[in-house]
């Protein structure tokens, strides 16, 4: 196959590790179904997929340095596949939880820092390397938009669990192909810093549950929120928590170092300039790309109501625009520094936010929101095409492992609190603008009113307006006044979305302050790999 050879191999894995979210997302009623159990239960079990892969990364960076990067990639993908088997067979929502949440996401800890110090091992040449991470970039934003499209259909036409056989299939070819890959070399083997594991997985854990958790549980009053502190909800509780923990991590990792024992982070890699800005960038990135794909299945799918499947082949000019720019990340990279390129990506994003704000109306501008979304995809793809090479260029050949670590959970925290943030900032956006609305209506008379605020602000949620109209009428407001309530509510709807687009721009915008470190001129290139 080439040089590109391993390329196609590690590619492959990338698409794997990212397509299982978006399918189990579409897939939850139908699990509902199969397991007899609840919306909220299978949200858990997501939830929890996230959180092991979060937790683990870190941890399944250094064991990359400690068996092999190679190694490690193939044993991942075995566990991963292993996992996938289960939960394709899984009988329970306990089958599932250890497939797919467990299983899969200690499998997904252990490829993912691999995969990326394999790229760079493979790839020295500078134009080389960033064509290759490009494609791995523009490959993750494929998988994220076309992710729905699969499980839409598979769920619709035959059923979830085949693309968990699917899956298995995948991992057996990556597996078998592995001969392509150049292993990454390393200079000493490292041991594992077991307490450094078990206080980052917690301190990390705790704030993805916190920010996953914050829709349901209420950020600051709380909701249904499993224990009440003072009065409060558990959420911010579990953030400061997991702050603490985290600094706890720095003064052992610390401590380790003048011990002279193996840290399981190198804390001075975090004082390399373009690794942090590199990072802070990933993290951003990662933030408004969660927070928009939260936003725009809510307007396809509950203001316009589209299915899943409609709605994944409407986001298609994403992913589509994304994997072509990323792609020309050498061509970029002769002409511009990374951290100009990066920042008209971020300016890019602002851009598309704001065409998609334009185009969110009760009827659909197909043209308008399509050229919107090329345009969000060609920003992300800058960005892309640019950010895993800076982070992999910063660090020495044995600490890429580490810094892939670093990477995916920058990512992982990322996704995280773009859907929490995005998602609690387009909630609250869509209270306010009902509330307001139905207020200013004189034609809603204030008991109603009075009695609307009150449910809206105990049960606030993103539904579809039918949903508002049966529940009105049930209650017995007459038809007059009810039709009055759901066109206050469908035009609260479009409001709120613009908000959550809107924050999204700010994110967009204020990110361009995490790309001042960023490399100003182009990269070097750099001997080619001595192991095998």
């Amino acid at each position: 196959m080439g040089k590109w050879g391993p390329l196609i191999v590690l590619s492959l894995a990338q698409f794997l590790m990212v397509i299982d979210q978006a399918v189990m997302n579409v897939s939850i009623s139908q699990l509902v179904d199969d397991f007899d159990t609840t919306v909220t239960t299978i949200q858990g079990v997501i939830t929890f997929y996230a959180l092991t892969m979060a937790m683990l990364m870190i941890t399944g960076g250094k064991i990359g340095d400690i068996l092999g990067r190679r190694r490690a990639f193939a044993i991942g993908h075995i566990i991963y596949a292993s996992g996938s088997a289960l939960t394709a067979a899984s009988w329970s929502v306990g089958s599932l939880l250890v497939g797919w949440s467990i299983l899969e996401g200690v499998g997904a800890a252990l490829v993912l820092p691999a995969l990326v110090a394999l790229v760079a091992s493979n790839y020295t040449d500078t134009k080389d390397r960033v064509a290759a991470f490009g494609v791995i970039g523009g490959v993750a934003g494929a998988g994220i938009a076309v992710g729905p499209i699969i499980g839409g259909y598979f769920t619709a036409e035959l059923s979830w669990r085949w693309v968990f056989v699917g899956e298995v299939i995948i991992a057996i070819v990556i597996v078998s192909m592995i001969g392509l890959i150049s292993d990454a070399p390393v200079t000493k083997k490292p041991k594992l810093d077991i307490v450094g594991a078990v206080l980052t997985a917690l301190g990390l854990g705790m704030i993805v549950v916190a920010a996953l958790q914050s829709s349901d549980w209420g950020w600051i009053r709380p909701k249904n929120s499993p224990v009440t502190p003072f009065g409060f909800s558990i959420t911010p509780f579990l953030l400061v928590g997991g702050l603490i923990v985290l600094w706890a991590f720095a003064r052992w990792q610390e401590h380790r170092e003048r011990s002279g024992n193996d840290p399981l982070v190198k804390l001075e890699l975090l004082e390399i300039l373009p690794l942090r800005s590199g990072l802070g960038s990933f993290l951003a990135q990662s933030v408004i790309l969660l927070g928009i794909f939260f936003t725009l299945p809510l307007y396809f799918q509950i203001v316009l109501g589209f299915d899943a499947l409609e709605t994944g082949i409407r986001m298609l000019p994403i992913s589509i625009a994304m994997l072509i720019t990323s792609m020309s990340g050498p061509a970029l990279a002769k002409r511009f520094p990374p951290r100009r390129i990066v920042q008209a990506g971020f300016v890019t994003l602002v851009l598309a936010a704001f065409l998609l704000l334009g185009r969110i109306n009760p009827e659909l501008d197909d043209v308008g929101v399509s050229v919107a979304l090329v345009v969000l995809g060609i920003g992300m793809g800058l960005i892309a095409s640019q950010l895993g090479n800076v982070i992999q260029s910063s660090v020495e050949v044995a600490d890429r492992g580490e810094a892939g670590g670093l990477q995916y959970t920058a990512q992982q925290l990322g996704s995280a609190l773009g859907t929490a943030l995005i998602g609690a900032i387009v909630i609250g956006a869509l209270v306010v603008a009902f509330v307001d609305n139905i207020e200013s209506n004189e034609a809603v008379p204030a008991e109603i009113t009075d009695a609307v605020e009150i449910s809206v602000n105990e049960q606030a949620s993103f539904v579809a307006s039918e949903l508002v109209e049966t529940g009105l009428r049930d209650a017995g407001v007459d038809a007059a006044t009810t039709d009055e309530i759901v066109a206050g509510y469908e035009q609260a709807q479009l409001d709120a979305l613009k908000v959550g687009l809107l924050v999204a721009a700010m994110i967009a915008l204020g990110a361009l302050f995490m790309t001042r470190n960023l490399p100003a001129e182009r990269l070097r290139d750099e001997p080619a790999p001595t192991t095998t």
